[in-house]
């Protein structure tokens, strides 16, 4: 196996289960010296990792500067950064209350900002860096209801691509990821005729697993994607291409 992450180290949020788990699993198979998982949820079978699993609020300031520090202090860089972590709210604009709208940006969109905000300054500093900022199809297209999330989802986009404008120079490569319908934690609450309306949607009729988000975020956060910033890997079946 070609170790394609050899002795980078890497920060995944919402990485103790779904594809942010398999991401990092997958990340550390890959040669990386280091997988670091922020998640408020406990990590499953967590004895039997590679990757470090640490308890980690993404809206807090204060827990992404400790986490970060953390990393920097014992390995001395950190190569790749992963936001990952989100939660999905169904209700169209008209049902949406204020405290859905502001829960749902603050940990789908301004973890963003305070995660790229603080690796930014060590990445600038060692001339190299992949940022990963998770959207969705629905960063992409319109879709009924979900407003708080497509609103989120939508402005990830154009974020990465300011990062990916303002600090290519700086040796940092900025991309947003897209899934689709994928089977993980996220969705198994999702109703079955939303489900069976993605999976129809898509044009290999099925939905996808957190495995095929892992190899596309692979290839953003390794070597091989050195000429690929600012652009949306959209992962989705092809529920998109019609």
């Amino acid at each position: 196996m070609v170790d394609r992450l050899k002795d980078k180290v890497a920060l995944i949020t919402g990485a103790a289960r779904g594809q942010g788990r398999e991401m990092a699993e997958l990340f550390m198979r890959e040669g990386a010296m280091a997988v670091v998982s922020g998640d408020v949820v406990d990590a499953a079978d967590a004895e039997d990792s590679k990757v470090t699993f640490v308890k980690m609020d993404v809206t807090q300031p204060d827990q992404w500067k400790s986490v970060v520090a953390d990393i920097v202090a014992e390995h001395g860089r950190i190569d790749i950064l992963i936001n990952n972590a989100a939660v999905c709210e169904y209700e169209p604009i008209l049902e949406t209350t204020d405290e859905q709208y502001d829960r749902v940006l603050d940990i789908d969109l301004k973890s963003i900002f305070l995660g790229m905000r603080e690796v930014l300054p060590h990445m600038i500093r060692q001339q190299a860096g992949s940022i990963i900022n998770v959207s969705s199809i629905w960063g992409l297209a319109g879709v009924p209801s979900s407003y708080a999330y497509q609103a989120a989802k939508g402005a990830i986009l154009n974020v990465s691509k300011n990062v990916a404008a303002t600090h290519g120079q700086d040796g940092v490569r900025c991309n947003s990821l897209h899934p689709g319908y994928i089977l993980s934690p996220m969705n198994e609450h999702q109703a079955p005729e939303i489900n069976a309306a993605l999976i129809a949607g898509t044009v290999l009729k099925r939905p996808g697993v957190p495995i095929e988000t892992a190899y596309a975020a692979l290839f953003l956060a390794s070597d091989e994607a050195s000429y690929v910033t600012g652009t949306s890997l959209v992962v989705d079946g092809g529920y998109l291409a019609p």
